[in-house]
């Protein structure tokens, strides 16, 4: 027995049934994916990021380098300082 069932637009749209948006977790600007599973054509919603992908994108050639937890207060008092500084 099917969930839901969506019709097919003349522009190829459809819509994502009540019930399926709340099983999948999806709202407005979700991204779902369609995959094919052998005969089938599989929904779900798009995977997310993981630590390790973020990591990678924001550190593409190499890891940081460390810092004390007094260096990095230091550098947010002078960030805070300069972007709110009088002109």
């Amino acid at each position: 027995m099917a969930l839901a069932r969506s019709k097919v637009t003349a522009q190829g749209q459809i819509s994502v049934p009540a019930e399926v948006r709340r099983r999948l977790g999806v709202g407005p600007g979700s991204v779902l994916e369609w995959n094919e599973e052998g005969d089938r054509i599989v929904v779900q919603r798009s995977g997310r990021y993981g630590w390790d992908d973020v990591h990678r994108a924001a550190f593409p050639d190499e890891p940081p380098s460390f810092r004390s937890l007094a260096e990095l207060k230091a550098g947010i008092r002078r960030y805070v300082r300069e972007r709110h500084a009088r002109r």
